[in-house]
């Protein structure tokens, strides 16, 4: 496999990646929609929950390791680990208000919330996943990171992103 993968451009190899962050954001949803027709969607978000508290870790850590990205690695770290995210390859995203402290990570674009509004659904209500995620996500980057959420469904937000979280390390007073 990796010998097939050596002889193959930037270009295809950028592509695969996008290809496989796909095929991850499908079996994440196919998983929901089993669970959620076979037990409700209330369940099916409480194990979402549970399977992203495990999973967000994981990919914080691996991400960590690969990128050289240091234990408490601040506000510059998380902001390095965020755009290594498996759904950053497919999810249109951006990080503004940058200081040492603090940053706002916006997802301006999300597949799984785009696809449900070309359909004519309602956004899916993901802050309860969310807070987990991304909490998890930037206190295996630094425990000093809090997140706040600033806009998520079932929440409203603007027109230009779908959610928007505010991390931020807490200054000593």
């Amino acid at each position: 496999m990796r010998e097939d993968l050596s002889i193959l451009s930037k270009e295809e190899l950028i592509n695969y990646i996008e290809d496989i962050s796909k095929n991850w954001l499908a079996i994440d949803g196919t998983w929901f929609q089993v669970v959620e027709s076979e037990y409700g969607l209330e369940k099916a978000i409480e194990l979402d929950v549970k399977q992203w508290e495990r999973f967000t870790i994981i990919e914080a850590k691996r991400i960590m390791q690969r990128f050289n990205i240091p234990e408490n690695g601040g506000i510059p770290g998380l902001i390095k680990a965020l755009k290594y995210r498996v759904y950053a390859n497919i999810n249109i995203q951006e990080i503004v208000e940058v200081s040492d402290t603090r940053c706002v990570f916006r997802m301006n674009d999300c597949r799984v919330q785009s696809a449900r509004k070309r359909r004519g659904l309602p956004d899916f209500s993901c802050k309860q996943v969310g807070v987990t995620e991304y909490g998890l996500f930037a206190k295996t980057i630094d425990p000093r990171i809090e997140t706040k959420c600033i806009a998520c469904p079932p929440g409203p937000h603007p027109d230009n992103y779908y959610c928007a979280w505010q991390f931020m390390i807490k200054e000593d007073t």
